[in-house]
Protein backbone atom coordinates (compact mmCIF):
# COMPACT_ATOMS: atom_id res chain seq x y z
CA UNK A 1 0.00 0.00 0.00
CA UNK A 2 1.15 3.53 -0.65
CA UNK A 3 -0.57 6.86 -0.14
CA UNK A 4 0.67 10.35 -0.87
CA UNK A 5 -0.45 13.95 -1.01
CA UNK A 6 -0.12 15.87 -4.25
CA UNK A 7 -0.48 19.41 -2.90
CA UNK A 8 3.15 20.21 -2.21
CA UNK A 9 5.45 18.77 -4.83
CA UNK A 10 2.82 18.34 -7.56
CA UNK A 11 1.45 21.88 -7.09
CA UNK A 12 -2.18 20.84 -6.67
CA UNK A 13 -4.71 22.11 -4.11
CA UNK A 14 -4.72 20.67 -0.60
CA UNK A 15 -6.96 17.64 -0.46
CA UNK A 16 -5.61 16.04 -3.61
CA UNK A 17 -3.97 12.73 -2.88
CA UNK A 18 -3.75 9.16 -4.04
CA UNK A 19 -3.94 5.69 -2.59
CA UNK A 20 -2.41 2.65 -4.22
CA UNK A 21 -3.03 -0.84 -2.87
CA UNK A 22 -2.02 -4.08 -4.53
CA UNK A 23 -5.07 -6.15 -5.39
CA UNK A 24 -4.26 -8.83 -2.79
CA UNK A 25 -4.32 -6.31 0.11
CA UNK A 26 -7.23 -4.12 -0.98
CA UNK A 27 -9.63 -6.03 1.28
CA UNK A 28 -7.64 -4.83 4.31
CA UNK A 29 -8.58 -1.19 3.70
CA UNK A 30 -11.88 0.19 4.93
CA UNK A 31 -13.04 3.67 3.99
CA UNK A 32 -12.90 6.44 6.58
CA UNK A 33 -16.11 7.87 5.15
CA UNK A 34 -18.99 5.46 4.55
CA UNK A 35 -21.19 6.66 1.71
CA UNK A 36 -22.57 5.65 -1.64
CA UNK A 37 -20.92 2.43 -2.80
CA UNK A 38 -20.60 0.97 0.69
CA UNK A 39 -22.14 -2.50 0.46
CA UNK A 40 -23.66 -1.51 -2.87
CA UNK A 41 -26.80 -3.24 -4.17
CA UNK A 42 -25.10 -3.24 -7.58
CA UNK A 43 -21.40 -3.72 -6.90
CA UNK A 44 -18.87 -3.02 -9.61
CA UNK A 45 -16.01 -5.36 -10.46
CA UNK A 46 -13.93 -4.04 -7.53
CA UNK A 47 -15.27 -3.77 -3.98
CA UNK A 48 -12.19 -1.65 -3.19
CA UNK A 49 -13.13 0.96 -5.81
CA UNK A 50 -16.82 0.84 -4.81
CA UNK A 51 -15.90 1.65 -1.21
CA UNK A 52 -13.06 4.12 -1.74
CA UNK A 53 -13.99 6.05 -4.87
CA UNK A 54 -16.96 8.05 -3.64
CA UNK A 55 -17.19 9.98 -0.38
CA UNK A 56 -20.68 11.43 -0.55
CA UNK A 57 -20.98 15.15 -1.24
CA UNK A 58 -17.26 15.87 -0.98
CA UNK A 59 -15.93 18.46 -3.44
CA UNK A 60 -13.68 16.54 -5.84
CA UNK A 61 -12.18 19.62 -7.54
CA UNK A 62 -8.77 19.07 -5.90
CA UNK A 63 -8.60 15.54 -7.32
CA UNK A 64 -9.59 16.75 -10.76
CA UNK A 65 -6.66 19.21 -10.79
CA UNK A 66 -4.02 16.46 -10.74
CA UNK A 67 -3.94 15.75 -14.52
CA UNK A 68 -3.54 19.48 -15.26
CA UNK A 69 -0.69 19.70 -12.73
CA UNK A 70 1.08 16.77 -14.35
CA UNK A 71 0.64 18.37 -17.77
CA UNK A 72 1.92 21.73 -16.44
CA UNK A 73 5.06 20.07 -15.12
CA UNK A 74 5.65 18.29 -18.44
CA UNK A 75 5.26 21.55 -20.37
CA UNK A 76 7.65 23.47 -18.09
CA UNK A 77 10.62 21.08 -17.97
CA UNK A 78 10.04 20.15 -14.33
CA UNK A 79 13.26 18.12 -13.97
CA UNK A 80 15.14 21.37 -14.65
CA UNK A 81 12.95 23.24 -12.13
CA UNK A 82 13.60 20.52 -9.53
CA UNK A 83 17.35 20.83 -10.11
CA UNK A 84 17.15 24.61 -9.69
CA UNK A 85 15.20 24.08 -6.46
CA UNK A 86 17.84 21.66 -5.21
CA UNK A 87 20.55 24.24 -5.91
CA UNK A 88 18.54 26.82 -3.98
CA UNK A 89 18.34 24.46 -0.99
CA UNK A 90 22.11 24.00 -1.24
CA UNK A 91 22.43 27.80 -1.14
CA UNK A 92 20.15 27.96 1.92
CA UNK A 93 22.20 25.27 3.68
CA UNK A 94 25.42 27.19 3.06
CA UNK A 95 23.99 30.54 4.18
CA UNK A 96 22.56 28.92 7.33
CA UNK A 97 25.88 27.21 8.07
CA UNK A 98 27.73 30.52 7.79
CA UNK A 99 25.16 32.23 10.02
CA UNK A 100 24.98 29.61 12.77
CA UNK A 101 28.38 27.91 12.53
CA UNK A 102 26.52 24.58 12.67
CA UNK A 103 27.32 21.97 10.03
CA UNK A 104 24.50 20.45 7.97
CA UNK A 105 23.15 17.12 9.23
CA UNK A 106 23.51 15.37 5.86
CA UNK A 107 26.11 15.30 3.11
CA UNK A 108 25.77 17.78 0.25
CA UNK A 109 24.31 15.24 -2.13
CA UNK A 110 21.03 14.75 -4.02
CA UNK A 111 20.83 11.30 -2.45
CA UNK A 112 20.33 12.96 0.95
CA UNK A 113 18.04 15.87 0.09
CA UNK A 114 16.23 17.21 -2.95
CA UNK A 115 14.07 20.32 -2.53
CA UNK A 116 13.77 20.25 1.25
CA UNK A 117 16.28 20.12 4.08
CA UNK A 118 16.29 20.40 7.86
CA UNK A 119 18.88 22.98 8.89
CA UNK A 120 20.26 22.99 12.43
CA UNK A 121 19.83 26.16 14.46
CA UNK A 122 21.32 27.00 17.87
CA UNK A 123 19.24 26.40 21.01
CA UNK A 124 16.52 29.02 21.24
CA UNK A 125 12.91 29.63 22.17
CA UNK A 126 11.30 27.90 19.19
CA UNK A 127 7.83 29.33 19.74
CA UNK A 128 9.18 32.87 19.99
CA UNK A 129 11.28 32.38 16.86
CA UNK A 130 8.37 30.99 14.87
CA UNK A 131 5.99 33.72 16.05
CA UNK A 132 8.44 36.55 15.39
CA UNK A 133 9.39 35.22 11.94
CA UNK A 134 5.70 35.35 11.06
CA UNK A 135 4.79 38.62 12.81
CA UNK A 136 7.86 40.68 11.93
CA UNK A 137 9.04 39.14 8.65
CA UNK A 138 5.85 37.59 7.18
CA UNK A 139 7.68 34.26 7.02
CA UNK A 140 6.12 30.96 7.97
CA UNK A 141 8.41 27.96 8.21
CA UNK A 142 8.38 24.74 10.27
CA UNK A 143 10.72 24.87 13.25
CA UNK A 144 11.11 21.71 15.34
CA UNK A 145 13.07 20.07 18.09
CA UNK A 146 14.26 16.52 17.53
CA UNK A 147 16.69 14.47 19.57
CA UNK A 148 17.44 17.51 21.73
CA UNK A 149 18.46 19.54 18.66
CA UNK A 150 16.57 22.33 16.92
CA UNK A 151 15.96 22.64 13.21
CA UNK A 152 14.29 24.85 10.67
CA UNK A 153 12.87 23.08 7.62
CA UNK A 154 13.46 24.80 4.31
CA UNK A 155 11.25 23.62 1.44
CA UNK A 156 11.88 25.13 -1.98
CA UNK A 157 9.34 24.98 -4.80
CA UNK A 158 9.47 26.32 -8.35
CA UNK A 159 8.09 29.70 -7.29
CA UNK A 160 10.77 30.38 -4.66
CA UNK A 161 13.75 32.61 -5.43
CA UNK A 162 17.17 33.38 -4.01
CA UNK A 163 15.61 36.53 -2.55
CA UNK A 164 13.21 34.31 -0.54
CA UNK A 165 16.14 32.36 0.91
CA UNK A 166 18.04 35.58 1.63
CA UNK A 167 15.00 37.04 3.40
CA UNK A 168 14.68 33.93 5.61
CA UNK A 169 18.36 33.77 6.53
CA UNK A 170 18.55 37.53 7.11
CA UNK A 171 15.52 37.30 9.44
CA UNK A 172 17.17 34.42 11.29
CA UNK A 173 20.29 36.54 11.64
CA UNK A 174 18.24 39.22 13.40
CA UNK A 175 16.13 36.92 15.56
CA UNK A 176 18.39 34.05 16.62
CA UNK A 177 20.44 36.27 18.90
CA UNK A 178 17.29 37.71 20.45
CA UNK A 179 15.60 34.36 21.16
CA UNK A 180 18.72 32.33 22.07
CA UNK A 181 18.69 30.33 25.26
Amino acid sequence: MYSGNCHKWLNTPKGSAFLYARREVQSLIEPLVVSWGWESDKPGPSRFIDEQEWQGTRDIAAYLSVPAAIQFMAEHDWPRVQQECHELVRYARERARKLTGLPPITPDSPEWFAQMAALPIPPCDLEALKRRLYDEFATEVPIVEWNERQFIRVSIQGYNTRADVDALVDALGVLLLQVSQ
